[in-house]
Parts: C-alpha cells; structure tokens; sequence
C-alpha cells in the first residue's frame, strides 16, 4: 500500500531551493498558491522559473490573495508571468460592489507538482524568510513537503478553490490517517475548527502551541485551561517580536488567564515567528497557515496538515523544545506587576481582536 512521506522545512532557503527544483522537475502541472508573492529577490526566483516552467508545454497556475501581496507585489510582475503563460488568479480583488468580501483572504501557502509532491505551511514567498537575502533577522516558519496519497490530496483541494466549487472541498481519507484540512466550505471550515479542538481535548501528557497570533476564542481559550488545569504541560511559545503590534496586544490580554490555569507562555526571543503548529502528547500534530485568531477561524480561507505520523510527530516536538532555548518565560507574577499602560494597550488590542 502506498504510503505518505513527510520532509519538514524550519529555513526558507533550504525551502525556497526545493520548491524551485521541483518546480523546474515538472511534467504537466505546477499548482502555487500564496498569501504573499513578493517582487523582489525571493518573488523573482520564483516568477522566472515558473516562466521557464510554463515555457515547457507545463500548465503553471499561481493563485495570489489580493489583499495578502497588496504592497508586496508589483504589477510589471503580474503582466510579465500573464505574458509568458503562466495562469495568474487573483483573489477576492477589491470591488466596490462586493466591499467585504475583501476582507476573506487566501492565507493558503500550497505548492502541487503533478500530484507527486507537495508543500504546505506557513512560509511566504517573500525576502523576509531568506538568510540569504534578509540575514539574521529571516523569519522563523514552518513547511511540511509531503509525498504518495497527501499529494494527490493537494492537487484535489487546489482544484476546488481554483473553480470555486465549495461544496466539494472538504476533507478526503487519504486511508493514512493523515488529513488535509481546508475551510472553504462551510462544513469543512467547522471539521478543521474540530480538529483542532479535539486535538486539545484528548491530551494526557502534552501540548505543544507553536502561533504568531495567539487571540483565540473564548471556547479555544476554555479547552486550554482545562487541559492545563487536569495536569496536561501546556506550552505556548509566541513571538517577542511581532509584525503586527495590535495582534500583539490582543494576545497579551489572553496571557494572565492562562497562566493563572497553569498554561506556560514562552516568547521566542532571536527573530519574528511566523510559525503555526501544534504538537499534542509527541503523537499528534498540525502544521499549516491557520492561526489561533478570530480571522483564520472564521474570516480567512487556511489550509492544515494534521498527522499521527511518529516521524513528523516527534521532529516537530524536537523542533519546538529546541525553539524553547531560546525564549523567555513569562512569569505569572512578573507578569501581573507589568505597567497600567501595557494593559492599556492590550484591552485596545482585545476590543479590535475582530479586525487583525
């Protein structure tokens, strides 16, 4: 019986290399879908060796979110990949007779090559995740490569969201016991908030919380307790860092309730965390673009791995223990005596948690 195989990716380098030879590897289809598709450096790589792809009698197709590469993408880019073949979608561009179907955004990252391989997670197309060209500072993500029937999965679920066809983009058994989850229908937007809740449900020993964007709803924040509360170690690593400072308020209003519970928070300290994953008892995980907010669980258009696989399982365990070396914890105590106009700011973040 054929299996799924799973290569996990934390450089965007090293990433952004095996997606291009991928690429330039294939035979009938190239299916890329980003939040973010930059026209610099990263972006370029990409844009030429689709090009070069397309050139080859290979259909190409790259479905951008309008709203995610607004200020990222540059138009000479768009009409240059139009212009030489390559099947450029837009999502959800602004129109005035539609205004808030603007704001539901793909924050989907897949990459499909003929159905054999494909990529998903939480790296952009974009300089900022490059040692190479960003340095130190590069954003520190997360991406899964997967093989055999989860690939073929992909190639399913990018053909739905490309036609629109919502009714039949839910989740598949690929008969592994490993998922892919979308959220594009309705029913599977409650089957991927499902699992996560079961996930944080049926912990004994550990959970593992790897977010950007830590502003969870009330029941979310409720299951985390409990678990905490039964004798679960609930980790949560978050950024110090963030590139959105009101979201970063908003999560800090969530912290004093948590570690009140026993839930310990950890802020990764070296560089912007842009990583989404989440490790239950070292036999269960999830990695993906959904956040622990408002907006992907209700707004935004994300798409997750979930997995039982003992490989993937335990190097994203490892993953997160080696990120913990370098965070700080917060501590309860410390924590309540942190200054009236920092709680200030986190009550404004909490009140706009909706809108991030």
């Amino acid at each position: 019986m054929e299996t799924d195989s799973f290569e996990l990716f934390t450089e965007g380098d090293t990433l952004y290399d095996a997606m291009l030879a991928s690429i330039a590897e294939a035979r009938e289809h190239v299916l890329l879908e980003s939040y973010i598709f930059a026209a610099d450096e990263v972006g370029r790589r990409f844009a030429d060796c689709l090009i070069e792809t397309a050139a080859r009698g290979v259909i190409v197709r790259l479905h951008l979110d309008a709203a995610g590469s607004l200020f990222w993408h540059a138009n000479r880019l768009s009409k240059q990949l139009r212009g030489s073949g390559v099947k450029l979608r837009w999502f959800h561009r602004w129109d005035w007779r539609h205004p808030w179907r603007y704001n539901r955004r793909n924050h989907r990252k897949l990459l499909v090559i003929d159905g054999n391989c494909a990529y998903v997670g939480g790296f952009n197309i974009h300089r900022e995740s490059s040692f190479r060209f960003y340095g130190q500072q590069r954003w520190r993500d997360i991406h899964i490569r997967v093989r055999g029937p989860l690939a073929r999965e992909a190639m399913r679920l990018f053909g739905y969201f490309w036609m629109g066809r919502k009714r039949r983009a839910g989740a598949h058994s690929v008969g592994s016991g490993d998922m892919l989850l979308s959220n594009y229908s309705r029913g599977a937007r409650r089957l991927l908030n499902g699992s996560f809740t079961s996930m944080l449900s049926h912990a004994r020993h550990t959970i593992f919380i790897t977010t950007p964007y830590f502003v969870p709803q009330r029941r979310i924040q409720r299951q985390i307790a409990d678990a905490a509360t039964r004798g679960v170690d609930v980790r949560l690593l978050v950024p110090l860092k963030s590139d959105v400072r009101l979201a970063q308020w908003a999560a800090r209003a969530a912290y004093a309730p948590m570690l009140a519970c026993g839930v310990r928070i950890f802020e990764y300290q070296p560089r912007l965390l842009h990583a989404k994953a989440i490790v239950v008892d070292a036999g269960h995980a999830t990695v993906g673009t959904a956040n622990f907010d408002y907006r992907s669980f209700f707004l935004n258009y994300e798409l997750n791995l979930f997995s039982r696989n003992p490989y993937l399982c335990h190097e994203l365990d490892r993953v997160f223990r080696e990120d913990l070396a370098h965070s700080e914890e917060i501590l309860g105590e410390r924590w309540s005596r942190r200054p009236w106009t920092h709680k200030l700011l986190e009550l404004i973040g909490w009140m706009a948690r909706r809108w991030l």
